[in-house]
């Protein structure tokens, strides 16, 4: 266990920003409720979400010196991906199957590209030697758990476009792509936790001023809280982007992928990009690295059995350019990131492969 530094120390300035932050959802809310038009909901909305990603980000760092990236990793990935849990599932309620797809694809290509390349380019830039180092493990882990979920979008694809026999039963292979990424995913995380990630260079202790530091349940509470707010306060932001894409003439496949995707990783943008600023490269990387394989290997996977309690459900079945687009994805992440160290070209290349797929998504 490290010594906290003045990071997890909490005074009355940051007691005020969390008052202003929960303020902040609360207006949210009440705009949702109260019938104001989408564009003020959408506003305040992710404003919302960047302040309840910065208590995440602090509640996390907290936590990280007392466990080491690992279990943080893994925590922090599971409460910041509730807004697209809860995303996915009020569209599929709505029978909105193309936005509830979008979304899911969205979120695993906006962290794995975007998310990762700028924290890439901010841990480089901050490392003296212009070299981002973490360990090679938690990167190489990923890649295995993303081809995994690849492949089985790919064959599914492939299987629907030639239009074969197999390509009549989707759901059902679907439903059993799910259980083995799901089993798999199990057996990964609880190896990966009892290893504890592979080390987490130790933080020196800096002063606190006086403030005292936030505790392991303080800490604990105000990420729980930051996440289910997060989660709630998405809800209202993506109840307000139809009226408010419909406006400017946006596509849902845009909505879906970019969109919804940026708000509802608002949590490890902030995140990732914070840590790597303050030079924990091992703990930024895998806050956003959890958050990739979690979507890939987890969260769709449970979506797809999920949905089976909704009509229409939802399968691993998707356009072929996102089938190639996460195919590549897959690739680029593994090749950039498996030696354990980055240089700031490579977060550029990340986030412009990122731009490319956007730019493709707002003319569809």
């Amino acid at each position: 266990m490290t010594a906290a530094p003045a990071s997890a120390a909490i005074g009355a300035p940051r007691i005020a920003l969390i008052a202003v932050v929960v303020a902040g959802a609360a207006l949210t809310a009440a705009l949702h409720f109260g019938g104001a038009p989408d564009l003020a909901v959408f506003l305040v909305g992710a404003v919302s979400l960047g302040g309840l990603a910065w208590i995440v980000s602090f509640a996390t760092e907290a936590i990280g010196e007392r466990f080491g990236p690992a279990v943080t990793g893994v925590l922090q990935s599971t409460l910041g991906n509730l807004p697209e849990l809860f995303v996915v599932l009020f569209a599929l309620s709505a029978g909105e199957i193309v936005v509830a797809q979008t979304s899911i694809l969205g979120s695993l290509f906006a962290n794995a590209l975007l998310v990762l390349g700028m924290t890439l380019v901010v841990g480089a830039r901050r490392a003296p030697d212009g070299v981002m180092r973490f360990g090679s493990r938690l990167p190489n882990d990923t890649a295995t758990l993303l081809l995994l979920a690849v492949f089985i979008i790919v064959i599914l694809g492939v299987s629907d476009q030639i239009g074969d026999r197999a390509s009549r039963h989707a759901e059902a292979i679907s439903i059993v792509g799910a259980i083995v990424l799901l089993v798999v995913y199990a057996v990964w995380v609880i190896s990966y936790l009892r290893g504890g990630g592979e080390h987490q260079e130790p933080a020196p202790e800096e002063p606190s001023a006086g403030r005292s530091r936030l505790g392991l349940a303080p800490a604990v509470a105000l990420l729980t809280v930051a996440a289910v707010g997060a989660a709630l306060v998405s809800d209202y932001f993506v109840d307000s982007i139809d009226g408010t894409a419909e406006d400017l003439g946006l596509s849902r496949a845009f909505i879906g992928l970019v969109i919804i995707a940026i708000a509802g990783n608002a949590v490890e943008h902030v995140v990732g990009v914070v840590l790597a600023a303050k030079g924990k490269s091992e703990l930024a990387v895998s806050v956003v690295k959890n958050s990739v394989a979690q979507i890939a290997a987890f969260l769709f996977p449970a979506l797809v059995l999920l949905s089976l309690f909704f009509d229409p459900s939802l399968t691993f079945v998707t356009s072929p350019v996102y089938v190639g687009a996460l195919a590549l994805t897959a690739i680029a992440v593994w090749q950039i990131t498996g030696d354990g160290a980055a240089l700031e070209f490579e977060g550029y290349a990340l986030i412009g492969l990122y731009a490319v797929l956007a730019t493709l998504a707002f003319y569809e």
